[in-house]
């Protein structure tokens, strides 16, 4: 089944969990591999803003960091005030999964407003797939 209303993207990265939970928790980081948000600053502890590579505006990201579980949680919005979750990101160590130590599951789910086209719902999900082979590629170079 195609779940309606959330879309998931997964990737095994040669990388302690640790060190890829950096990468998902970190908003500046993000800006390196994250398309609806790149090239970011820091506009206070925890809140960025990036430019869309798609329609070249403004993002907005808050990000909620739980380092003990590995999970981040993502507001997302065009403006400080519009910031509504959207995003989250696991990190599942290798040993979790019968897995290296050195290994690491990378996951990303994002959800779907009930008014967001079926367009802007695919190229959500898109973007997130190929972002997970752009997290891969700056972990393991």
């Amino acid at each position: 089944m195609q779940d309606p209303h959330c879309h998931s993207s997964s990737i095994m990265v040669e990388r302690p969990a640790e060190t890829a939970f950096e990468i998902m928790a970190d908003g500046l980081s993000q800006g390196r591999w994250t398309l609806g948000s790149y090239e970011r600053r820091e506009i206070e502890p925890g809140l960025v803003v990036g430019t869309s590579l798609f329609s070249g505006r403004q993002t907005y990201v808050r990000l909620k960091v739980d380092r003990d579980s590995l999970l981040v949680d993502y507001d997302v919005g065009p403006s400080v005030d519009a910031l509504r979750f959207r995003n989250m990101s696991r990190v599942i160590p290798g040993p979790v999964l019968n897995m290296d130590p050195d290994q690491c599951v990378v996951t990303l789910l994002s959800w779907r407003l009930a008014d967001q086209s079926e367009a802007a719902w695919m190229q959500t999900s898109t973007s997130h797939e190929a972002e997970m082979f752009l997290i891969k590629g700056l972990l393991e170079r």
